[in-house]
Formats: C-alpha cells, structure tokens, sequence
C-alpha cells in the first residue's frame, strides 16, 4: 500500500508498483492465412497463371504424356474421355433450318447433313488424308485431355472438297517462351498475339518441331497465322489465361509414384517367391557349395526340392525370407487411385475396374454424377470445337461453290445442333416409368428423352413410321396395331 504526505524516518514507507494492464488485440482473421509452424513451407503463389504456366507447362506435359504412354491408369482415363464424350459414332450434326413459315425444312436439312458427312471423310476433311470427322473429334479431345490444349488450323481453297480442310497441329509448335510486346500496342503471350483486351489477334507458330532431330537450326523460326485461321481450345481455370491446363495435372504425381510402388513391390515379391538363404561359419571360413562363379569369385549352391544336406561342422544356415507381397498394398494402390479419381473428375470403381463391394444403389449414384461431368465436356467440346468447324466449313464451302445454297441465307444455315453421345438407363425399368410420368405431367418432352440416349426424336419418328410402312406391305400386325384390334 502506498501513503502519501511527509515520510517517517522510523517506519519506512511501502511503495508498490501499479501493474500495467497489457490488452491483448485479437486480430483473427482466416485460418489458411495464419502464420503457423506446420505451414512455414506452405508460400502459397501470387504469380499469374501465364507466369506460372510459363514456367511449368512444359514439363508438366511431358510428364502428362509420359504417363500416357507408360502408365495402364492415364490410359485407361484418356480411352474414357473418348468413349463418354466422343462415342463411338462421334458427334453429329444435325441441321434445324426452317422454312417462311417457321418449320423445319426437311430438303435443306437433309442436304447439309447430308454433304458435312461426307466432307468428314478421312479423304477430305483433314490435310493429310487420314483422318475422319470422327477421327479429329477423337483426336482434339485426347489431345487436350493429356495436352490441356489443341490447336487446329483450318485450310481452304478451291482445290479442297467443299473448300476447307483442316489441319492438327502439336501444340508444342505454339512456343510458350515466345513473350514480348509489339509496337503496336499487341503483345504476344506464350505464342498468342493478344490485343489489350486479351483476345487471340495470331498464332506464332514455330515452323519446326523443337523436339524433332530430322531438323537443325540455329535459330527458332516462326510463321504468323491470323486467329481466324485457328482454332485453339483449352478450358480456362482463371482469368486471362492464354495457354492451357493437363487435366491429369493434379493426378500426375499420385499416378507415377504408384507406378513407382507397384514396380518396386513386384521385383519384392518375385524376390520373396525364390526362397534363398546364406552359409555362415563363426571363423570365417568360406562354404565350398557346388560350383564358383568365375566372374567375382563368389560360392554358390545349388538348391533342389526335397533335398537336405548335412552343413560341415561350425557351419550355420541364416535364411533370407523378405515377407512380400505386402498385406497393406492393396490399401495403399486403392488409397492413391481413389485421390488421383477425384482430381480426374471420375469414379474411382471404373478407373480402377475394381466392382469389390459394391451395391448398385452406390454405382447408379457414382455413375450419374460421373455422367454430368461427362455432359459438362461434351457442351464445352460442341461450342469449342465443333461449332466453329462447321460454320467455317459452311462458309467456304458456300463461297467456293461447293454447296448448292444461297450465301445470302448463311445464318439459315447457320441454325444446327451437334448431338453428342447418351447412355442406356441405369435401372431400364424404373427409368422409362419415370420418363413416362415426366411426358403426361409435361415436366419433360420426348425430345429431352431421346437426346439424353444420344438419339434425335425426328429420326425416331421417320423410323417408326418406315417400320409401320414395313409391316403393313408384309402383312404383319405390329404389337400397338394387334391391340388396338383387340379392343375393337
């Protein structure tokens, strides 16, 4: 306690020291950005995504193609990309011009589709004459997948079928180390001409593959082809991105150190299969087993089933038994292709082929949401790619004289679709009841039916009426006409 007034010689005065009061600010903020021990290693990037692309595209598609070429799962994910969003019969073009009256008109519609599947010929609609419509189609979407990118080129002239053709071209042609500004305000972005608002004006293209040993230079040459000549498509992660994304990019480095594991694991367990052992002696002296290797000197003994020899005195036996294969392997292969499933936006049971314990409440559950990411690529394909194919080729193929139809009328013709592939129900009988339902209570039409099985309902139609014709010049009573019957 502290007095105050005149102090005494004889009683000393207690003076105490008045505590500082500390408050202690909390400014808490999100966790991710809190500075702590675990996450001193976790900088995080505030580069670019041309900046960081600029620094990791390359080798992230070398090893992007590695693994497709070595690795059974990579493969196994780029035959699915093609299969679910390709097919097997490609996507299809599918002309919805209408008359005056706002129709369909038939004689058009059936001419144009008729003369773009034969334009995708292998020996008219690529410059090289080997590829198919349903070739291109196959190849960009591999292309990218693997790549994160593809590049197309599109050819025209009179000499061409229906004035156009088109050109693949490797994408690592279009040099991702080619940066600098032009004079005129444009500046080229990893190969891209861009104007300030980041649209494509030009590709600069290297007239040479950097990786191909027949050619030699000194110096990198490149060609310059303007944007309207090429069609480059990647899906964009972020904003003004100018190059593209492997999608196996997350799943890289799980899927090669499996590759690693199961490498390593079948060389142990191949060693553990051949049972082997050693001779020792506490003096040190040499085994004389049956032969000696002339080339390091080195004893060795010959084993055969069902023999036991009698070891000389002081010898021992010390077995070598490395206990392979691993219990836990099996675990660990489905723990890191469960990972790598999800970065590659599929269901680990088909990239695995692994049915083990499955019900089907849970495969019809995986298997649909695996059909919407599915359905997502295949719009992403139809406006990327195969909308800008057609409308260059209706162009040209209209200005050069190719196709029988008014250049006056081009956005006519420009009215089509692109049916891409379906897939059969899950639960046949469940699903067609609950479609049924869905067309009487008008939530649904028959249109949205048989597309989502891949098919067009006019086609459907057309068919079911020849089918009808058919049956009736035959004489045969179809099972709605045998009922009708029945109830007259």
């Amino acid at each position: 306690m502290m007095f105050f007034g005149k102090k005494s010689r004889s009683q000393p005065v207690e003076v105490k020291k008045r505590k500082k009061t500390i408050r202690k600010v909390n400014n808490r903020g999100f966790a991710a950005s809190e500075e702590e021990h675990f996450l001193s290693d976790f900088k995080g990037t505030s580069l670019s995504i041309d900046a960081e692309l600029t620094n990791g595209l390359r080798k992230m598609r070398m090893r992007s193609r590695t693994l497709a070429q070595d690795n059974d799962y990579a493969r196994k994910y780029l035959a699915m990309v093609k299969a679910n969003v390709v097919g097997a019969n490609g996507i299809i073009l599918q002309a919805k011009t209408k008359d005056a009256r706002g129709k369909l008109d038939k004689a058009d519609n059936d001419y144009i589709e008729k003369a773009f599947k034969d334009w995708g010929r292998f020996d008219h609609c690529t410059m090289n004459k080997r590829l198919s419509w349903c070739d291109v189609q196959n190849l960009f979407i591999e292309t990218v997948a693997r790549d994160g990118e593809s590049l197309c080129v599109i050819h025209n002239g009179k000499d061409l079928e229906y004035g156009m053709a088109l050109q693949m071209v490797d994408i690592d042609l279009l040099d991702e180390s080619y940066n600098f500004r032009l004079d005129n305000g444009n500046q080229i972005r990893m190969g891209v001409e861009q104007d300030q608002f980041g649209a494509a004006v030009a590709y600069h293209l290297l007239t040479d593959h950097p990786g191909d040993d027949t050619y030699t230079h000194n110096h990198k040459k490149y060609i310059r082809i303007t944007a309207d000549r090429v069609i480059h498509a990647f899906r964009a992660e972020r904003p003004s991105q100018s190059r593209g994304i492997p999608w196996m990019h997350t799943a890289i480095r799980r899927l090669n150190m499996l590759g690693g594991m199961e490498e390593a694991e079948l060389i142990a367990s191949r060693v553990a299969a051949s049972k082997m052992g050693f001779f020792t002696s506490p003096e040190g002296d040499g085994y004389v087993g049956d032969d000696e290797e002339e080339q390091d000197g080195a004893l060795i003994s010959d084993a055969e089933p069902g023999v036991f020899e009698q070891l000389p005195e002081g010898v021992s036996f010390q077995a070598f038994d490395p206990q392979h294969p691993a219990t836990a392997f099996d675990s660990f292969v489905k723990t890191v292709l469960r990972g790598a499933a999800s970065g590659l936006n599929v269901s680990y049971n088909t990239l695995a082929n692994d049915l083990e314990g499955v019900s089907f409440s849970s495969i019809r559950s995986g298997t649909l949401e695996e059909r919407d990411q599915w359905k997502q690529k295949q719009t992403w394909m139809i406006e990327q790619f195969c909308m800008p194919v057609y409308k260059a080729w209706l162009s040209s193929a209209i200005l050069h004289g190719k196709l029988k139809l008014p250049a006056t009328k081009i956005d006519k013709f420009s009215e089509v679709t692109f049916q891409s592939r379906g897939w059969a129900w899950v639960d046949p009988a469940k699903d067609i009841a609950a479609n049924a339902a869905s067309v009487e209570l008008g939530v649904t039409t028959r249109s949205d039916i048989a597309a989502s099985q891949g098919k067009n309902l006019e086609d459907i139609f057309e068919q079911l009426n020849k089918e009808k014709e058919l049956a009736a010049q035959y004489g045969i009573i179809l099972g709605e006409q045998n009922e009708q019957a029945q109830n007259d």
